[in-house]
């Protein structure tokens, strides 16, 4: 016994550790587990009450539902009939406290995107997307997610069961859309799940509140009563006196709760002097936060700290910079922190992550929905929070007057939340939380002629924003045409059959354009074998605001036809560079100024070996899942005798025995995985040129054309190279590629970098484009911006 190691634990995270530890170490251990009966006892009933609330809620919101005349159909399902996205621009009276300005600046503004959504009943909601800018989105990025959301979602269904958020969301938006939940920006999806619950309380004749959280009362569809009490917002900006002053100024208007704004002077010595003379002047009845965005060290966090424990803080949001820290300054400082920053960056698996912040000086979290990713993941972090026994602030992000109304009703949601869960755990309940939508005060101009009415309450003498008229702005929501600078709707696409003839070869194209007609960037697809130009729809209706974008039916596929074929023997007569030339005089006919290509799998060989001939034209190369060729004789050999096989295949037993077989393969293993997979499958049937489709496959064999691995050092045109992570295949490819363009350029790698890329697409195999689109757009976006 004395050989085997011994592990005491006595939580789940302590058997987790002692776990890892006993694999990693790769030796015999004994985990002691100690429980207590009165602990699992108290567990259990706890788990009992929630259960029972669970299932209350689950009846109250089903009566709801189903009450006669309510709904559309047996099913609950609403249909998109149309989407369009207004740009806005509105002038604010203050820079945000986000931002720094240069004193020269006299101006400010805040931009974003008011999102329309119409259901087929006719009912609309409205959202906002209004991304910070200091987080990992930006307005374009947040443009070309919309462009694409307003194409995919068209005719998709919704149901009014995504108001019980719980992962609702992300199931519709995998499922429905095939969009990996997780790539969706979060103000994108913030604005996009606004709009949706919007639509739904509209098609219901009730608002966001009741559809959150249905009341009891079937009569009672808009909670008069209740309101949201506001923290006003403060940049700590002059001497402490003068800081001072403008806080009793604001509590005369009738704020109870201030957050101020540290760590920006440069000493953390001059912010505790200002709090200090803030609580001096406003007495001990009013709450003061404070804010240092991550901006101190731990040593000037504690140097803070060390000033202000007298000042009774309600809290300090993020006063560390490194997130390791936080912990420690809990256990030194004998401040409360709440948790803001932290909290943004965990968009993926939140409470996984939220599992090392229990430690009770951190009582409060600030959620941001339009920063942590919408509702639905703002509300799973909330219900953590008051399972710890911490308390939620709303907090939002200079957004006009429709995402605070939408804030006002989810804080009020939230309030109720936090009732159920302190009777569950037999909690004293907490004072009403004063949320964070104090930046109202911030808009000079807004979205709608109507703003939200944010003001000091009679009756409670405080301000306060009422649940009531944040319903009826949305319910009666107008845009102020006065502040939108562009409209996004519905792209049309010109579809057309062009003849080209070159060199004895004759194909009738099937040509789709989306975007501007005189734009000089200009866009070309090319899909791979089975594909057609449709497959890029999505993508190219996303580009075509800034970019003329065109797609094309290879020869064999779709509708375009190779003319001439009688009496074509069994030899295949077609290759890469017959194929690359037509294309060239396609392009050139339809597309006269230089383009960049983009191509995948078959089509980002021949957008390789198009940029490798025709530099001239040929502005830059994006290539998905492409290969150079292969460089061993008998491993091309072996390759055209597979891919002739193939071909006989299709022609004798026919193209649905092919695709079968075909996307059973390991390559496709990934795309099998997607919700949309039988759809794709089931469109790579549509060609009606199956004898041309045969001689592509053979005659395009990667092993019948000569290797392009040699002329790869001398290639000047910038290649963006991308592989799933999942494809393991072309991963070795594109890094071999990546140093073989490289070593052209001598030896600093570092320019190879700047002219060529490398990309891998995350959660996806060899069919990036269609399993992960959203992560081939960025990828995009971001070689755009090179060129």
């Amino acid at each position: 016994m004395c050989s085997i190691k011994h592990l005491h634990v006595t939580t789940k995270e302590e058997l987790k550790e002692a776990l890892c530890v006993a694999q990693h170490e790769q030796m015999d251990c004994m985990i002691e587990i100690e429980s207590s009966i009165d602990a699992n006892a108290s567990f259990h009933s706890i788990l009992k009450k929630f259960a029972l609330q669970t299932v209350q809620h689950t009846m109250n919101y089903l009566s709801w539902v189903f009450n006669e005349g309510s709904i559309h159909d047996e099913f609950c399902l609403y249909k998109i009939r149309k989407i369009q996205c207004s740009k806005y621009r509105i002038a604010l009276k203050a820079p945000p406290t986000s931002t720094f300005v240069v004193d020269s600046c006299k101006e400010f503004y805040k931009e974003g995107f008011i999102l329309s959504l119409e259901l087929e009943d006719g009912s609309v909601g409205y959202g906002e997307v209004a991304p910070i800018g200091i987080h990992r989105e930006n307005l374009l990025d947040a443009e070309y997610q919309l462009r694409f959301l307003i194409h995919v979602m068209q005719h998709v269904d919704v149901s009014c069961f995504l108001s019980l958020l719980r992962g609702s969301f992300s199931h519709w938006i995998w499922h429905e859309l095939g969009i990996m939940p997780s790539f969706i920006f979060p103000s994108v999806r913030c604005g996009l799940e606004m709009a949706i619950l919007n639509a739904i309380a509209n098609a219901k004749g009730s608002n966001m509140l009741n559809i959150l959280h249905p009341s009891i009362n079937e009569n009672n569809n808009c909670e008069t009563s209740l309101n949201v009490k506001i923290c006003a917002l403060m940049d700590s900006n002059g001497s402490p006196t003068e800081v001072a002053n403008a806080a009793a100024k604001l509590i005369e208007e009738g704020f109870s709760a201030i957050k101020l704004k540290v760590a920006r002077r440069g000493d953390p010595m001059l912010d505790a002097a200002i709090i200090q003379e803030v609580r001096k002047k406003v007495g001990c009845q009013i709450i003061i936060r404070a804010d240092a965005n991550r901006s101190w060290t731990y040593e000037e966090a504690m140097k803070f700290s060390s000033l202000v424990k007298d000042c009774n803080l309600q809290y300090i949001e993020e006063p560390v910079q490194d997130e390791d820290n936080i912990l420690k300054f809990c256990e030194e400082s004998g401040l409360s922190i709440a948790l803001d920053e932290t909290i943004d960056n965990m968009q993926e698996n939140p409470m996984e992550k939220l599992v090392k912040f229990t430690h009770p000086a951190i009582a409060a979290v600030v959620i941001k929905p339009s920063v942590v990713g919408g509702f639905e993941n703002a509300a799973l972090i909330a219900q953590w929070a008051y399972h710890m026994g911490k308390m939620v602030v709303v907090s939002a992000a200079f957004e006009s007057s429709l995402s605070l109304s939408a804030y006002t009703q989810f804080s009020s949601y939230l309030e109720m939340l936090s009732l159920g869960t302190f009777k569950v755990l037999d909690n004293v309940v907490a004072p009403a939380v004063a949320h964070g939508l104090g930046t109202y005060r911030w808009l000079k101009e807004d979205v709608t002629p109507n703003p939200l009415f944010i003001c000091r309450n009679p009756k409670s003498g405080f301000v306060e924003a009422s649940v009531a008229d944040a319903s009826r702005l949305v319910r009666d929501f107008q845009v102020n045409k006065k502040v939108v600078s562009s409209v996004i709707v519905e792209e049309e696409v010109r579809q057309y059959q062009c003849r080209i003839e070159l060199n004895n070869v004759s194909c009738s194209f099937e040509v789709r354009e989306t975007g501007l007609q005189t734009n000089d960037n200009v866009l070309v697809f090319l899909h791979g074998f089975l594909g057609t130009g449709e497959d890029w729809i999505n993508i190219m209706k996303t580009f075509s605001g800034s970019a003329k974008c065109i797609s094309v039916d290879l020869p064999g596929h779709g509708k375009s036809i190779l003319h001439g074929l009688e009496g074509v023997g069994e030899e295949p007569w077609l290759s890469l560079e017959t194929v690359a030339d037509i294309l060239h005089e396609l392009i050139h006919h339809i597309a006269p100024g230089k383009v960049t290509l983009v191509g995948y799998s078959m089509g980002a060989r021949i957008a390789l070996f198009m940029a490798l001939k025709f530099g001239t034209k040929i502005k830059g190369a994006i290539l998905i899942s492409g290969s150079p060729g292969l460089n061993d004789k008998l491993s091309r050999k072996i390759r055209v005798a597979k891919d002739d096989s193939r071909a006989s295949t299709v022609i004798t037993h026919g193209l649905q025995l092919f695709v079968s077989s075909w996307y059973a393969g390991e390559l496709w293993k990934s795309l099998r995985s997607h919700p949309h997979s039988s759809r794709i499958i089931a469109s790579r049937l549509q060609h009606d040129d199956v004898q041309s489709l045969a001689q592509m496959l053979s005659g395009l064999s990667i092993g019948r054309h000569l290797s392009m691995w040699e002329d790869l050092p001398n290639c000047r045109v910038p290649l963006l190279i991308i592989h799933g992570e999942k494809d393991t295949k072309f991963r070795n490819i594109a890094q071999k590629m990546m140093k073989t363009l490289c070593s052209g350029l001598g030896s600093k790698h570092e320019n190879g970098n700047a002219i060529h890329e490398v990309v891998e697409i995350p959660n996806c195999g060899h069919a990036a484009h269609l399993e992960n689109p959203l992560a081939i757009i960025a990828a995009i976006a971001r070689y755009l911006t090179r060129l």
